[in-house]
C-alpha cells in the first residue's frame, strides 16, 4: 500500500509571495511530481496549514489545482487554517460534529485524520468531542492496525518553541492509542522539519511542507525560516513494516552513473 503525505501548504493569495517564495507554485510542482511518479499511489494526505491565512481565495485556489492530481486525496486542517472559509468551498465536515476529520479504511488497515485545529492559537487541540470521536473509531477498528494523521505532533520533537505548539490533550490522545494496543505509526505535519523516531513506543515521523521550512535550532525563545528544499512523503505500508521516505521534489541534479 503506497500513501502520499503533503503538508503545510500554506498558500497565500495567487500571485503574492511568502517567505520570499510562492506557494502555489511549489503546490504546482508537488502535484505535478506526484502524478508523475506515483499515480498509482492509494491516497494523498494533505495533512493541515493548506492555507497562511484561511480566506477562501486560497482554499479556492487549492481546489483548482487538485482537479489536476491523479490518485484521490483527504485533506487535514492546521493552526493556520480556517473552518468556515474551508467549508464554505470544500462543504466538507462531520456529521457528528463539524469537526473536519475522516476515516479511510484500506487493505493494511485503517487510516485516521485528526482535526486539530484550535481557532486563533498555534497549539493543536483533541477536546472531549474529539477525543470521543475518536475513541469510536479507534473501538470500530477493533483489532486493526491504525494508522494516525495529525497536523500537530503529540510528541516532543526537542526544538522548545515548537513543541510549546504541540497537542494540548496529548496524554490524553497517547491514553486511548494504549488502549487499542495497535496504532502502527503518528505521521504529523505542522514543524516543517524532517524528523522520525518514536513516542512512548509508537513509531513517528514528520516532515517539511512545500514552501519554506524551519532551522534546525534547538533555542528555547525562536525559530527561524529556511528556504531548505520542500518535500513530500512516499509511505509504503505492509504487514510487516512502514518505510517513510522523504522526496525533495524539486531536486533536479541528475542521478550519479
Amino acid at each position: 500500500m503506497k500513501i502520499i503525505q503533503v503538508t503545510d501548504l500554506h498558500l497565500v493569495t495567487p500571485g503574492e509571495t511568502l517567505c520570499g517564495l510562492d506557494p502555489l507554485a511549489r503546490l504546482q510542482a508537488c502535484i505535478a511530481d506526484i502524478n508523475q511518479n506515483h499515480p498509482d499511489a492509494e491516497l494523498v494526505i494533505f495533512s493541515g496549514d493548506l492555507s497562511e491565512t484561511g480566506s477562501e481565495v486560497t482554499y479556492r485556489a487549492l481546489a483548482e489545482e487538485l482537479t489536476h492530481l491523479v490518485p484521490p486525496f483527504r485533506l487535514m486542517l492546521g493552526n493556520h487554517d480556517n473552518r468556515l472559509a474551508f467549508r464554505h468551498v470544500f462543504e466538507t465536515a462531520n456529521r457528528e460534529d463539524g469537526f473536519i476529520h475522516s476515516v479511510e479504511d484500506l487493505a493494511e488497515g485503517r487510516l485516521i485524520m485528526l482535526d486539530t485545529l484550535l481557532p486563533g492559537r498555534p497549539e493543536g487541540r483533541l477536546d472531549e468531542a474529539r477525543l470521543r470521536w475518536l475513541q469510536k473509531r479507534l473501538e470500530e477498528a477493533k483489532d486493526r492496525a491504525v494508522f494516525l494523521f495529525s497536523h500537530h505532533p503529540p510528541f516532543p520533537i526537542h526544538m522548545p518553541l515548537l513543541d510549546r505548539m504541540g497537542i494540548i490533550e496529548a496524554d490524553a490522545l497517547y491514553v486511548l492509542l494504549k488502549q487499542h494496543g495497535n496504532v502502527r505509526h503518528i505521521f504529523a505535519g505542522h514543524a516543517h522539519r524532517p524528523i522520525a523516531g518514536s513516542w512512548r513506543g509508537i513509531p513517528v515521523s514528520v516532515l517539511r511542507g512545500t514552501n519554506h521550512q524551519s532551522a534546525l535550532d534547538f533555542s528555547p525563545d525562536k525559530i527561524a525560516v529556511t528556504h531548505e528544499p520542500p518535500a513530500y512523503a512516499v509511505i509504503f505500508i505492509d504487514r510487516d513494516s512502514v518505510i517513510v521516505h522523504f522526496h525533495d521534489f524539486l531536486d533536479r541534479s541528475a542521478a550519479y552513473r
